[in-house]
């Protein structure tokens, strides 16, 4: 059994709901101080009262912060600095989809996933990976999706954002090798959160695809996640269902797997 890991500062972003709040609560009794990044202010103050309840001996500070928007992620680098905190342990969770056929999106919506699921992840990345290199200590987390596997039709942006998210991880752990960093690619499939909510375009929408018996809970997703971790793996599908998953759409040639998803129930 692998040796859990213990990092001194870990900055989690998306940390309102979901997998960024179990990544929070699951992270507090094994880190000194918790970052915790999200739009909602409301939200993160009331997990912020969870875990000083729970782990009375973990720091937690947050920042109400859109990723979407550059200046915004300026600001956090820049307060990041000013206040001496250096995060040893960074977990990109923040992002969004979009269902529905890329003929018919508003482009708002899409440009803001693109700009939270790519942009924003690999900003942070780019800004926090040199202190952990300066520092000799360090990993990283990128949550991607199973979708980073397929071509994936009325998700197609979404999962082109993820497979950049994969592909990102990987090469980024390659060149992090050397300095004993671990990235890990984080390839959940569907779960519980407010992540369909989001994706729907309006009351109209037909429901995201998806047996009830293939959801896993955020919080195995995250167990697993940091396990896997410890573990120093490249990627972690989370249950044997979504592995097995992952298996079979590496098996398949590419042109059967566009072929399989065409046939796709349409509204």
């Amino acid at each position: 059994m692998s040796e859990t890991i213990r990092y001194s500062c870990a900055l989690v972003t998306g940390a309102s709901s979901g997998i960024g709040e179990q990544f929070a609560l699951q992270l507090a009794p094994r880190v000194n101080r918790l970052i915790l990044v999200a739009r909602r202010e409301t939200r993160l103050q009331e997990l912020t009262d969870r875990i000083r309840n729970l782990y009375p001996d973990t720091g937690v500070s947050i920042f109400v912060t859109d990723l979407t928007v550059p200046a915004e992620r300026e600001l956090l680098i820049s307060a990041l600095a000013d206040q001496g905190l250096a995060p040893d342990l960074l977990v990109n969770n923040a992002g969004m989809g979009d269902f529905g056929e890329f003929s018919t999106a508003a482009w708002t919506k899409l440009e803001a996933m693109i700009r939270l699921n790519m942009e924003a992840l690999t900003h942070l990345t780019h800004s926090l990976v040199p202190q952990m290199i300066r520092g000799g200590r360090g990993a990283v987390i990128n949550v991607s999706s199973l979708a980073s596997l397929l071509p994936l039709p009325d998700f197609a942006v979404y999962a082109a954002t993820k497979a950049y998210v994969t592909s990102f991880s990987d090469a980024l752990r390659m060149e992090l090798r050397d300095h004993h960093i671990p990235v890990l690619a984080v390839c959940p499939g569907p779960v519980h959160t407010e992540f369909g909510e989001v994706a729907k375009r309006g009351s109209q929408g037909r429901n995201i695809p998806g047996r009830e018996s293939f959801y896993v809970p955020s919080e195995q997703v995250v167990a697993e996640s940091l396990a896997a971790l410890d573990q120093d793996r490249a990627r972690v599908f989370p249950s044997l269902k979504v592995a097995a998953a992952a298996v079979a759409i590496s098996l398949m040639p590419l042109v059967l797997l566009r072929a399989a998803m065409a046939f796709r129930p349409k509204g």
